[in-house]
């Protein structure tokens, strides 16, 4: 699908200085100030979706997520549910089944915490996975909700955001059967009005990818937008890519744009040798995802993003950084 709207060098402007880009400037700051390597126990962490805790025959995996304050303030129906959301896709992206949530919620205004429960309650009834406990700040001066999530995954399993490879395909699933909400014009919602059993089919997709393993790397789709996505995972797996923007999965009549940079309500990359490619994209189409092959992993650090026509480099990773976070020595 060609570029509606802009030359190549103005998406790849664009992406760069996105708040959902830029706002993960900061996260390596205080990485690096969190020793894990001498645990032996972590078996991943720095660069992933969720940690992943060894625990014998299995790891446990771990992840948290807070929701931005203007999303809270703006609506916190979808505050509350995407809280649920962004964690459930935390654990499928490491090819995980959530087990259980956490949640700390601060409150101001009763009316707003009145809805972000009712969010929440509709992500939990969805999604199927409960919260089981928690802490509650009654009296703070501002309203806010943070979610942590507890998975598992076979070993053999796993699935990391920190290892892709020089050779492998890059392959986009993505819901394109969505909407975005008046007043949240970078969130694609794509779960609500679905049945529960396909959005919870959907998650298990990633797991079956995994169990098959099909795929060297993988990670969900979340604020920095798909192509901003698959820069973290080049990022922490010290790779490179070349991407056509234009093969890119995407509704009719939005904005090319507005589409790289937009949070996923189901939308995962991975990259996988090219012989499994298909098989990806074929799993993903039975539970109502379109996917594509949309470029090409090589060795150098750098992502460059093309149109056909022309090409440009989006992130130099020997200059550039995202998050600024790799996988430490264990």
């Amino acid at each position: 699908m060609a570029l509606n709207t802009k030359s190549i060098e103005e998406v790849a402007d664009a992406i760069r200085g996105y708040p959902g880009v830029t706002r993960k400037h900061a996260i390596h700051r205080i990485v690096d100030l969190l020793p894990t390597d001498g645990f032996p126990q972590v078996a991943a962490a720095e660069g992933e979706d969720a940690a992943a805790i060894d625990v014998g025959d299995q790891y446990i995996l771990f992840a948290a997520d807070g929701i931005m304050e203007s999303l809270v303030n703006t609506n916190p129906f979808y505050a509350g549910y995407f809280a649920v959301l962004v964690n459930v896709n935390d654990i499928a992206a490491m090819g995980g089944r959530a087990l259980g949530m956490v949640d700390v919620m601060s409150i101001v205004q009763r009316d707003v915490c009145g809805e972000i429960i009712r969010g929440m309650k509709e992500g939990i009834r969805k999604f199927n996975v409960p919260i089981v406990g928690g802490h509650v700040h009654p009296d703070c001066h501002y309203n806010a909700i943070d979610i942590s999530i507890v998975g598992s995954v076979r070993k053999d399993a796993l699935l990391r955001s920190s290892t892709a490879e020089p050779g492998d395909d890059i392959v986009f699933v993505v819901d394109t059967d969505g909407f975005y909400p008046d007043d949240l014009p970078y969130a694609f919602v794509t779960t609500v009005d679905k049945s529960d059993e396909l959005v919870r089919d959907q998650m298990e997709a990633v797991a079956i990818v995994g169990e098959r393993h099909l795929a060297h790397s993988c990670k969900d789709m979340s604020n920095p937008g798909s192509i901003g996505t698959l820069g973290m995972m080049l990022e922490s797996s010290s790779v490179g890519a070349l991407v056509d923007v234009t093969a890119i999965p995407r509704p009719e009549g939005v904005d090319d744009v507005r589409w790289y940079l937009s949070y996923q309500g189901c939308g995962f990359c991975f990259a996988c040798p090219p012989e499994n490619s298909a098989e990806i994209i074929d799993i993903f189409s039975k539970v109502g995802c379109q996917g594509a092959v949309v470029g090409k992993v090589d060795d150098s650090r750098k992502l460059r993003i093309t149109d056909g026509t022309d090409e440009t480099v989006l992130f130099d990773f020997d200059s550039d950084i995202i998050t600024g976070c790799r996988p430490k020595e264990r």
